[in-house]
């Protein structure tokens, strides 16, 4: 009688993380700040923002949309590298309610929760990171599947 094939499924380790994660918005605005960076915007993002601000999508972006290869990003401020919707006299973001996905689920970016070593570089760069509400491996994992950054 042939012998079954032995396969080697390991099960998932469990994440550093597994106990959960704490944030709580501060409101500082250092995320929308900074160094060059990158806002990856789709085109239903694209849609979205270009409706909120009662504009075509076309124009909406020539206007605020740059090209890198074949992927989209918001523009940054020449000067100072500051999101382009990101308001310097009152720190918030001009656009929050139709934000890009990459800004709603912040930190729970997978190159931020990667190790506890760089979730503590987060939290040393953001001061909402680690502090306010638990959340639970499960909105964690969910949060990090939406968008790679």
């Amino acid at each position: 009688m042939p012998k079954k094939p032995t396969t080697n499924h390991k099960p998932p380790a469990t994440p550093w993380y597994a106990d959960g994660l704490r944030f709580k918005c501060s409101g500082c605005g250092d995320c929308c700040t900074g160094a060059p960076g990158y806002v990856w915007v789709t085109q239903k993002e694209i849609d979205t923002l270009a409706g909120h601000l009662e504009m075509t999508p076309k124009a909406f972006e020539k206007r605020f949309v740059r090209n890198i290869g074949v992927r989209r990003s918001l523009k940054e401020l020449p000067q100072s590298y500051d999101c382009v919707f990101f308001d310097a006299k009152t720190r918030k973001c001009e656009v929050y309610e139709a934000r890009p996905r990459q800004c709603k689920t912040w930190p729970f970016w997978k190159s931020n929760v990667r190790s506890e070593e760089t979730w503590q570089e987060t939290c040393e760069a953001c001061p909402g990171s680690g502090k306010g509400k638990l959340y639970q491996l499960e909105q964690i994992d969910e949060q990090v599947a939406i968008v790679s950054v």
